[in-house]
């Protein structure tokens, strides 16, 4: 599979410090696209930026609060300043919130988690969409990393499970806007990932994770990337609108008891 299409094209990525974010840059920079590393930790967006270019890469950081609009549009300001167009932008940053009923989450919770996981991607997608329309770009997209909570509801996850369907809401009513333009809108619905999310979770939860999905183990964050690598390609240029789960299947249906009457193997 030839991934030539996307060499020079210039992509932000938030949330690039880690996790499924990280993997992405990477897996970007690695297949000749200029990337912009964008995160809050200054060491760990560094790191990531200059690991790409020390692959051969090119790749920039600035420091982003991605919960801060202004601090959005600058990010997509600087990107064209420094490399003269954008081509698209993988809204990645996010916070998970969960474990509770609805009636225990504070206020505050709620304007945390929406900051972010709500109006953070907004952001990116209207200053990235603008930018994206006045470089004239050929095969422009914009990718956001929503979750299977987008798609299936969690018990326990009210806030973000509500964040994340608007993900996919704003994913698909945006790809309607820009599909005459040439510019594909698509989400990405990770569902257990090995990434920091799951912070200090005991082994036991971990087990858990893995035990709950048919694939009976969880995912990796270069399973994300290599998807985005696709999205942002010309392989990819008659696919938007999608909310693409890659979560084993887990929120392809309930499990069952089931009994096979031919066993293929042992």
């Amino acid at each position: 599979m030839n991934f030539s299409s996307v060499e020079g094209k210039v992509a932000i990525v938030t949330g690039a410090s880690r996790g499924i974010g990280e993997s992405i840059a990477k897996i970007f920079g690695e297949n000749g696209m200029k990337v912009v590393c964008a995160a809050r930790s200054v060491e760990q967006g560094q790191a990531v930026a200059d690991a790409i270019c020390a692959d051969g890469g090119d790749a920039v950081f600035i420091q982003t609060d991605c919960s801060d609009v202004s601090q959005i549009k600058n990010l997509v300001d600087k990107t064209v300043e420094h490399y003269g167009k954008l081509d698209g932008i993988v809204s990645n940053a996010g916070i998970g919130q969960g474990g509770s009923p609805l009636h225990e989450y504070e206020m505050e919770d709620y304007d945390k988690i929406f900051a972010l996981n709500s109006k953070g991607v907004f952001a990116g997608m209207k200053y990235g969409a603008e930018a994206i329309f006045k470089s004239h770009s050929q095969g422009g997209f914009l990718i956001n990393v929503a979750s299977i909570a987008g798609i299936i509801p969690q018990r326990g996850q009210a806030l973000y499970t509500a964040t994340k369907h608007g993900v996919v809401g704003m994913t698909k009513v945006a790809a309607l806007d820009y599909a005459p333009y040439g510019i594909t809108v698509n989400a990405i619905c990770p569902g257990y990932t090995k990434t920091s999310i799951f912070g200090n979770a005991p082994e036991q939860a971990l087990t858990f994770f893995a035990k709950d999905c048919p694939a009976g183990r969880m995912g990796n964050p270069e399973e994300c990337g290599y998807l985005a690598l696709f999205l942002a390609s010309d392989l990819a240029r008659y696919i938007t609108g999608a909310a693409i789960p890659v979560d084993g299947a887990l929120s392809a249906g309930h499990q069952n008891v089931s009994t096979w009457k031919h066993p293929l193997f042992d």
